[in-house]
C-alpha cells in the first residue's frame, strides 16, 4: 500500500498547494491512502466544513486535527457528520467526534487512522499511550485492518519518539505533527513501523511556523502582543511523508520525505519514480 501523510496545512497558502498538487500526486504516485493534518487550515486556527470537503475533493481520505481542533466553533457540530475528520483520541469522554476512524483506502484496503495529542508542554489530556493501546488492541494490524496510521500531535520530540517505539511492529506509520518543522529522522523502526518525529507544515516557510513574522517576532522582543497572528500568504511548501507497506504484514517497507514547492529544498520518494 502507498500512503502519503501531509503535514499541518496552514491557511490559504497551504490549502492552495494541496488543491494544486495533490490530485496529480494521487495519480502519478498511485496513492492508496492520503491523510492530511488540517488543524491549522482555517486562517491558521482550526478547520471549517467547507475546507474539510475541499481536502476530500482534492484526494484526501482522512483529516486529522490537534490542539486547535475547536478554534472554529462550527467544528464542534459538523464533526459529528464528518466521519473522516479525526480529533485527538485522548480528549475526555463526551467530546464530539472520534479519535480513530476505520477508513477504506482507494485500493479497498481497511486502514485504522488514529489521532492523539501529547501532554508535554501541551494541554493536559488523557494518557495518549493508554488510549492508543486500547485502539490497536481492539483493531489489530493484520487480523482486523491492513494498515494503521497514527498522527501523534505533540510538542516534545521525546514523546513522539517514545510513541513510535511503543507501537513498533503494531502500526504501519507513526508520524509527528504540530511543530511545523520537518525532521530528518524518517526511518523504519526495528520491528517494522515507519516513523518520523515531525512531518513539517504545508505552508509559507517565509514565516514563523506559518505566521506572518512581525507579530511573533514582536512578542519575543517586547513580550507585548500588538495584534493577532495571521498566516503568511507567500508560496507554500507541501511537506509530507511517503510510506510503502507490505500487503502481507501491514508493516513498512520504505519511507521517504516529501517537500514540494516554496522555500525548502525539494524531496520526493525516489522509490515511487
Amino acid at each position: 500500500m502507498r500512503i502519503l501523510f501531509i503535514g499541518d496545512v496552514v491557511g490559504r497558502s497551504g490549502r492552495a498547494i494541496v488543491q494544486e498538487r495533490l490530485p496529480g500526486l494521487v495519480t502519478a504516485w498511485k496513492l492508496d491512502l492520503v491523510v492530511i493534518n488540517g488543524e491549522n487550515a482555517a486562517g491558521g486556527f482550526g478547520i471549517t466544513e467547507a475546507i474539510y470537503q475541499e481536502f476530500l475533493d482534492a484526494g484526501a481520505d482522512a483529516i486529522t486535527l490537534g490542539n486547535h481542533a475547536w478554534d472554529q466553533r462550527e467544528a464542534l457540530v459538523f464533526i459529528e457528520r464528518a466521519p473522516k475528520l479525526i480529533r485527538p483520541l485522548n480528549y475526555p469522554a463526551g467530546t464530539p467526534g472520534g479519535g480513530a476512524a476505520l477508513i477504506e483506502a482507494k485500493n479497498g484496503a481497511r486502514v485504522l487512522v488514529i489521532n492523539a495529542m501529547g501532554r508535554i508542554f501541551m494541554d493536559a489530556l488523557d494518557d495518549p499511550f493508554a488510549a492508543i493501546e486500547r485502539e490497536i488492541d481492539a483493531c489489530a494490524l493484520r487480523s482486523a485492518v491492513d494498515a494503521i496510521v497514527i498522527d501523534i500531535h505533540a510538542e516534545a520530540t521525546s514523546e513522539k519518539q517514545a510513541m513510535g517505539f511503543f507501537v513498533d511492529g503494531r502500526a504501519s506509520l507513526v508520524v509527528g505533527t504540530h511543530t511545523h518543522a520537518p525532521t530528518a529522522d524518517h526511518r523504519i523502526l526495528p520491528h517494522g513501523t515507519a516513523f518520523m518525529s515531525d512531518v513539517g507544515m504545508t505552508g509559507d516557510f517565509n514565516s514563523v511556523i506559518g505566521m506572518v513574522k512581525d507579530e511573533p517576532l514582536g512578542r519575543f522582543l517586547r513580550k507585548i502582543p500588538q495584534g493577532k497572528f495571521e498566516p503568511a500568504t507567500g508560496p507554500a511548501t507541501l511537506c509530507a511523508v511517503a510510506v510503502e507497506t507490505d500487503d502481507a504484514t501491514g508493516l513498512a517497507r520504505r519511507i521517504g520525505p516529501v517537500r514540494l514547492g516554496g522555500k525548502l529544498e525539494e524531496a520526493q520518494p525516489v522509490f515511487w519514480n
